[in-house]
């Protein structure tokens, strides 16, 4: 018996020992400038994305908007996030107006640029329309420097790595 508990142990340290080694992800600052467009009603919640490159979600890099009840509301999103509930970190703070803007820093992991992974921005305003893909571009060293246009709560993005 206390062979085999000399074994589990063991191979619990080790294990431990890999998790904390383990390399973290490198990311990518990139500076993202929100600009909506001028519709009347209440904030959107805007939530970003990385999509791999089958279409599926990957990780949420972002949401803007933390009364978390209404997360569901994303409906396509929240079928990624809702059967997981991970932690998210960057959970901004208020939804963003019509006319507004806002700028964030969003952390892309460096190895999934030029690698056919897309990032998408949904917004949902409440009692109005959601709008899965408002932006939605691939993720490459060109255009984490540019300005999408938004098709429908979003004017447009501005990226722009720091």
């Amino acid at each position: 018996m206390s062979r085999l508990i000399k074994r589990v142990s063991f191979s619990v340290i080790v294990l431990l020992a890999l998790v904390a080694f383990e390399k973290p992800v490198a990311t990518t600052n990139v500076k993202c400038m929100i600009q909506m467009t001028n519709y009347t009603g209440e904030g959107a919640y805007v939530v970003i994305s990385l999509i791999n490159p089958q279409g599926d979600y990957e990780e949420t890099l972002y949401v803007q908007g933390k009364d978390s009840e209404w997360f569901s509301e994303i409906s396509e999103w929240w079928k990624f996030y809702g059967k997981r509930r991970i932690n998210i970190d960057a959970i901004a703070g208020e939804t963003i107006t019509g006319g507004a803007r806002t700028i964030s820093i969003v952390k892309i992991p460096t190895e999934k640029i030029d690698k056919g992974y897309s990032i998408r921005f949904e917004t949902a305003v409440e009692d109005q329309e959601y709008h899965t893909k408002d932006v939605q571009f691939e993720l490459t060293t060109a255009s984490i420097k540019s300005k999408k246009e938004g098709n429908g709560f979003i004017r447009y993005v501005r990226m722009m790595p720091q």
